[in-house]
């Protein structure tokens, strides 16, 4: 294979945004099993993939009188707005006996209400913060930003400044204004999350401006409507060009950190990741992995699962040597390596939704950063090359 066309492989895979990948929801009456689990304190790694929402259920006294839905939630939910609950109305979020009910709907005794709503982290404590944004597109409604690798998403435990909604809100409050007047807690303005990547997993994340965007974007993650492409670099030489890995995932009990897949699949929650190969270097591949569901580190989990680390991914055992030769200039190469790239070989390549107010596709795309570029164009230049499996 020549040296050109070696480095398009990545490009001419990762620039191919199909329609086929916009994955339906199977059972639109069904409400998926999404919980808060990735905002567990018990996390420092407090940003991930899964979307989060929070489940509500509520069953009518005997005695109640006949009151229109938006009003009865309201009553019972007072932190919340009507216009917040009627939006979540519209959006399809709301069941009465299991079905999506209209806005003019009134509740009658002992229905069974079930609402889903996208979580919200309380945002009065996050402070505007000057910290460079690379916005891929903004309107009225959205930011798309490419995420760098050691940037955190939000507030959380162990990182209460320094974020990136702190630098959202900064965006939003002051612009490009060089010198900025402050202003009070009350007029800064801030971003809705909709989905969260890992603090070191860079790439391409949408914000919402507004309620109405959040929920309507929300509800996409939330039936898996939206696209998403990763790449990563992965310890060995995969077998197959590409598979799909199909795997509960849940709480590692020796170690609340980490996740791990289900032995008999009785526990955790239904993940599948859908893999192909770009690239092989024998101890080494490149791979993209195409998100069906978005469980906590679901791609690091399901690698592993595979026999696949990441590359450099201390928390899942990809910091050490898993695949290779004996001889100490090899393990002195991968050292190097390991000091190109001292984190998840990771990226959220490209994010493909319908926008929450014109309703048109969209899709972005986000390069491959400068770290995992350097890694992969090593691996291709190391002697050792000619060994590889192609």
């Amino acid at each position: 294979m020549g040296s050109a066309k070696k480095k398009n492989t990545l490009k001419k895979y990762a620039d191919e945004v199909t329609a086929s990948e916009r994955i339906a929801a199977t059972d639109a009456m069904a409400l998926p099993d999404i919980s808060l689990e990735g905002d567990s304190d018990e996390s420092t790694d407090d940003n991930n993939v899964e979307e989060l929402f929070e489940h509500y259920k509520f069953v009518v006294d005997k005695g109640q009188s006949l009151l229109r839905i938006d009003k009865y939630i309201t009553s019972k939910m007072t932190e919340t707005s009507r216009s917040r609950v009627q939006m979540a109305i519209e959006a399809g979020y709301v069941r009465v006996g299991g079905n999506i009910i209209k806005s003019n709907y009134r509740v009658k005794p002992l229905d069974e209400i079930s609402l889903v709503f996208p979580y919200e982290k309380r945002i009065r404590d996050i402070g505007p913060e000057n910290i460079p944004l690379d916005i891929v597109y903004e309107d009225d409604d959205v930011i798309l930003v490419n995420k760098p690798a050691g940037l955190v998403v939000h507030p959380g435990h162990g990182h209460f400044n320094g974020t990136l909604l702190n630098a959202i809100a900064y965006h939003l409050t002051y612009g490009n204004d060089p010198f900025p007047k402050e202003v009070p807690d009350n007029e800064v303005k801030h971003g809705i999350l909709v989905h969260r990547i890992d603090k070191d997993t860079s790439g391409i994340l949408v914000i919402a401006k507004n309620e109405e965007a959040q929920l309507k974007l929300a509800k996409q993650f939330f039936y898996h409507t939206t696209s998403r492409r990763y790449v990563a670099i992965v310890w060995g030489n995969v077998e197959k060009d590409e598979g799909t890995i199909d795997a509960n995932i849940c709480r590692d009990e020796s170690d609340r950190m980490k996740f791990t897949v289900s032995k008999d699949g009785s526990k955790g929650k239904h993940a599948v990741t859908h893999y192909k190969v770009l690239e092989r270097f024998g101890y080494v591949t490149v791979v993209e992995c195409v998100l069906e569901t978005g469980r906590t580190h679901q791609i690091r989990v399901h690698m592993k699962y595979l026999g696949h680390p990441l590359f450099s991914d201390e928390r899942y055992g990809g910091n050490k040597i898993l695949a290779g030769t004996i001889f100490t200039k090899y393990k002195q190469f991968i050292e190097n390596c390991f000091a190109i790239l001292p984190r998840q070989g990771l990226h959220a390549k490209t994010l493909g939704f319908d926008h929450p107010t014109t309703g048109k596709r969209m899709s972005f795309d986000s390069p491959i950063p400068d770290d995992m570029t350097a890694l992969i164009d090593k691996m291709r230049n190391y002697k050792g090359e000619k060994n590889a499996v192609r």
